[in-house]
């Protein structure tokens, strides 16, 4: 049975829930009966020997945790002598029974359920007749391994994931991303090693702290499973929501990964991995969400540890906590000599360029450039994700660049790469096809500079595009219309992006107009700056201070001086600015002649309407 014929019935059973349950709650009980289908079919060749198992260790009195899980084969096990199939044979008790059934599981199982507040369902279905019902349908599908392999598993149970996130959608978007967004990240992130991950057996890890439903870590698996299936992608996730915590570490279970590796909690006020290094890692924070709620913790780890926390680089503000979780990941990378790690995350505007030189937010920027761990930043259409129709950004950060990106950044514009969808989904409404996600992994992947070619035709209609690299032929204009270039991908060097803002005194002067000068200390004999004068200007790093202050200042205050000791690197991310083309305005001559077909038209109408 393939993955969409077998979600397609599990799905079926959402029939069943039809007017007790609202659709968008359908996942509550699909999603844990499927876990627990799967997990009863996984133990039913090793139940008689985990039983006895059992028996034999309580009765002399040794922990069965160790025994149990070497009889079962896995890396969970249950000691009821129940299992779905017995449960429906005993209609009258099946809610107790289920109960019972699901408690006897293996500790990290039974906080999955617990996770998804199971037992309310439990209670829910059987209130409403349609506990019976619900467990009948799952006992009449057979999910054993040999059945169905993990790998077809875990494609239905995402399925599944994605269908429910969709009929949510007013709130997926704070637990979901969007597929072909996290199908572009994993080409990224894995487009540069693809000698490395082909070889056989070879084995990296993965890490997500805001894992969601496990999407991220599901997506790179199956992309590395298609280009080596011989290679072993270990993942490790932690997520805050319970229910999405505990679909993630259902999935994983499903998989056939240590789900020991998915942990709950708040990433960055109590680190589940910490001290854990990586390969690859993954995230979609919240966007423009505020830390207030664990500043304590963040500040307090801040100011005592510095570096050797997470947070040395700097702080951002409190209103938006997006570049704390780019700062955790930053700590979770393997050190370069080690062989590095690479790292993809998804950002909304605020962090290319909020705050001035010395700001949190610039000191952040500033140690991912100055220490040229930024590979490329990537343009997102907008209304690609479900909460937000906002612009975003893919930041791929690394610290084994290749040699050929040393020093430098790439910033490519794929705000025009989408296709609208048939239906919106929220806020969702833009989706980026295949194509789309190729041509921008291909582009990164040559590390060239490019250009997107529009066709219009003689009404200014597109009727063609073309991504041109160094060296391709541009398409020629049709007879009547034009050819629009616009950039595409951008290589600067890393110094390129900073500045430093210089600080610009004017003498202070007296009612006559006399400068006035200090008469103490280290101002004595020196001009007294007058602080409503007082201005500032950024200095690109590519120019001496001094040459900028005696071209833009000096001609026009001749009396101005730099006060050395206020200077401040900074560095920002202007992308709509670098990527901006100027399209000179129409002449007054061709909207004056459009004016006059629009009112000769108008009038025409009227005189039609008098007649």
């Amino acid at each position: 049975m393939n993955h969409q014929n077998l979600s397609s019935f599990i799905w079926s059973v959402a029939d069943l829930l039809r007017g007790d349950y609202k659709q968008s709650d359908y996942g509550k009980v699909v999603l844990p009966f499927t876990v627990l289908r799967r997990l009863d079919c996984v133990l039913e060749p090793t139940k008689a020997k985990v039983l006895a198992e059992f028996a034999a260790k309580k009765k002399a009195g040794l922990n069965p945790d160790p025994f149990l899980l070497r009889a079962s084969g896995q890396s969970f096990y249950n000691t009821s002598d129940l299992d779905l199939r017995k449960l429906i044979g005993d209609q009258d008790h099946i809610s107790q029974n289920l109960y019972a059934y699901v408690q006897a599981f293996s500790p990290a199982v039974r906080d999955i359920f617990e996770r998804f507040s199971f037992s309310a369902q439990i209670d829910k279905l059987a209130k409403s007749g349609l506990l019976y019902l619900v467990t009948e349908k799952f006992v009449g599908i057979d999910l054993h391994p040999e059945a169905v392999d993990n790998h077809e598993m875990g494609l239905a149970f995402e399925e599944l994931i994605r269908k429910f996130a969709e009929l949510s959608n007013e709130t997926a978007g704070e637990h979901f991303t969007p597929r072909e967004v996290i199908r572009l990240m994993v080409n990224l992130l894995f487009v540069e090693d693809d000698d490395v991950l082909t070889k056989p057996g070879v084995v990296r890890t993965i890490y997500d702290p805001t894992a969601g439903t496990g999407g991220m870590l599901s997506v790179a698996g199956e992309h590395l499973a298609a280009l080596n299936p011989q290679a072993r992608l270990t993942m490790f996730g932690q997520e805050l929501n319970d229910e999405s915590y505990a679909i993630c570490k259902a999935d994983m279970l499903i998989k056939g990964q240590d789900v020991a590796n998915i942990v709950a909690g708040n990433t960055l006020s109590e680190d589940g991995h910490a001290h854990a290094k990586f390969d690859y890692m993954l995230s979609n924070p919240p966007f423009g969400v505020e830390w207030k709620k664990v500043e304590k913790e963040v500040r307090k780890e801040y100011e005592s540890q510095g570096f050797n926390g997470r947070f040395g680089p700097g702080l951002p503000r409190v209103s938006d906590g997006s570049l704390l979780f780019l700062l955790h990941l930053l700590s979770k990378m393997r050190p370069a000599q080690d062989g590095g790690s690479r790292f993809g995350i998804v950002l909304n505007g605020s962090p290319l360029f909020t705050g001035g030189a010395g700001s949190g937010e610039s000191e952040i920027r500033r140690y991912l450039l100055e220490n040229d761990l930024v590979e490329a930043i990537i343009g997102l259409p907008t209304d690609m994700f479900y909460n937000t129709g906002i612009s975003t950004y893919v930041w791929i950060v690394s610290n084994r660049k290749p040699n050929a990106r040393k020093g430098k950044v790439q910033l490519i514009d794929s705000s025009s790469f989408w296709q609208r969808m048939r239906k919106s989904l929220g806020s969702k409404r833009k989706e980026m096809t295949d194509a789309h996600i190729a041509d921008v992994t291909r582009l990164f992947g040559l590390f060239v500079e490019a250009q997107l070619a529009t066709v219009l035709d003689a009404e200014d209609k597109e009727i063609a595009r073309h991504v041109l690299v160094a060296g391709d032929k541009p398409p020629v204009a049709p007879e009547g219309g034009r050819v629009k270039f616009v950039p595409l991908s951008r290589i600067f060097p890393n110094e390129a992006l900073g500045y430093r803002t210089i600080t610009i005194e004017r003498p202070l002067r007296d009612d006559k107009g006399n400068i006035i000068v200090g008469t103490k200390g280290k101002t004595k004999g020196k001009p007294q700056a007058d602080s409503e004068l007082r201005d500032t200007e950024n200095v690109p790093l590519s120019e001496a201070v001094h040459t900028y202050f005696r071209r833009e200042v000096l001609p026009y205050a001749p009396d101005a001086w730099i006060n050395e000791e206020n200077t401040k690197t900074g560095y920002e991310v202007p992308f709509t600015r670098l990527f901006y083309v100027f399209e000179a305005p129409r002449t007054l001559g061709e909207i004056d002649a459009d004016l006059a077909q629009v009112t000769a038209r108008i009038k025409a109408m009227i005189e039609g309407l008098a007649a």
